[in-house]
Order: structure tokens, then sequence, then C-alpha cells
């Protein structure tokens, strides 16, 4: 495969929302996660743990959220939001939901359509592996942080070699199930998940492409000589 830029693995990475059942082959699946090894953290302290499932484990757990979500049992996630978006997150977050239904042909007003796509996240999307981001509960928000840039570096280096990835903050929603498949001791708390492989490109809801915001939106620039503006 020809080496990817930079600037092509950011722009080219996207959401994948239906996989191909072929698992990523051992050699491949040590590479990415080596490469995600050098993501930086506060001090170095490297505060991230990843427990990922495949084969039977996975589909073990794949079964277990479904009953669950099925049955109504609630979520019991480690961590919160710490309240209501507010604009222009919310409007940010509707867009996001009509690119996604318009893709999979789900009219707005289709409550039952909408609720079969929620579904699909604990379905794994399909995908042959799902990895969940954990951190021991003494650590907080920038070490959260931390997590976050060793899951970017993480799917940077999965687009780079040709596979796909959809992070999920439903994979978050029953932590005690995490812990107990991976014998994990108590103070560990999952944030997320990561569904990964490879693209099934039929699949309607990959071809979905959101956009982002403007840089002027997010960035100030202040002090020295050059306008930056």
């Amino acid at each position: 495969m020809a080496e990817m830029t930079l600037d092509a693995a950011v722009t080219g990475r996207h959401s994948v929302r239906g996989f191909l059942p072929d698992p990523v082959p051992k050699a491949l699946m040590h590479k990415v996660f080596d490469l995600a090894q050098w993501s930086p953290s506060g001090t170095n302290v490297q505060p991230w743990h990843v427990c990922v499932a495949s084969g039977s484990v996975r589909d073990a757990m794949r079964d277990e959220f479904l009953h669950r979500v099925k049955s109504g049992v609630a979520a019991t996630p480690d961590h919160h939001d710490k309240g209501r978006l507010s604009e222009p997150f919310k409007e940010r977050r509707r867009a996001c939901a009509r690119v996604l239904y318009d893709a999979m042909g789900i009219a707005w007003e289709d409550k039952a359509g909408r609720a079969e796509a929620s579904l699909r996240n604990f379905e794994l999307f399909d995908a042959p592996h799902v990895a969940f981001f954990c951190m021991k509960d003494i650590f907080g928000g920038q070490s959260a942080a931390d997590v976050g840039m060793y899951t970017q570096t993480l799917m940077l280096a999965m687009t780079a070699h040709g596979l796909a990835s959809c992070a999920q903050g439903t994979m978050g929603h029953y932590p005690d199930l995490v812990r107990e498949t991976f014998g994990l001791d108590p103070d560990m708390t999952i944030l997320y998940g990561l569904s990964f492989g490879y693209e099934d490109k039929s699949v309607p809801a990959n071809a979905a492409r959101t956009t982002r915001a403007n840089r002027t939106e997010s960035v100030q620039f202040l002090g020295g000589e050059i306008d930056y503006a």
C-alpha cells in the first residue's frame, strides 16, 4: 500500500458504521497499537489502558450489549457530561444526525428507523474488533484528554494502514461488563470504545460525511507582528 500523508490521513478518516467480517491480521493490529503508544501525555504517565475484544469474546460482548439494551437495562457509565448542550454544539450534533439519517434513507420523523440505527452501535456495526479505552479512577480530566490523544493517534494510524474505525461513547454505557470480561480492577474506569476493521463500502451509512466549523470559530490568535486572522 502506498504511503499516506498526514494531511490525507486526517482529512480522510471518517466514522465507519458498517464493516466487513474480515479480521485484522495480528501483525497489522500490533503495528497500529505500537504507533499509538507514542502519543503524548502529561509528564509521560501514559494513563491509558486499552482492552481489545475479538472473536468469541467480541461475540459474547456484542450479545450482552444487545440483550441489555433491548431489555431496557439503564446505562451506568463511569463518566458523565456536566449538563445539556447549548448552541452551537447542539446544532452541530443535530446536523451530524441529519447527515447520517439521510445517507441511510431514514426520515427525521421515523422514530422506529432512528431507534434501529441507534441499535447498530451495540451491534458494533458488525466490526470484527472493538477496543475499550480505560483509565484508573485516580485520574481526572487532564488524563482523559491524554487518552483522547492516544485514541486519535490510533485512529490515524489505522487510517494510514487501510483500516476503518468508529469511536463510540455508547461502549461506555455498561462498564461492569468490560471490567468483568477483561478481569479489570474495580478502580479501572471505562471512557468509551472503538469498533474497527475493514470498511464495507456497500453500507449506505458509510457514505455519510460531516463538515467542520471554520477555524475562526474555534481558534484565537493574539500578539505578534503578523495578521493571523
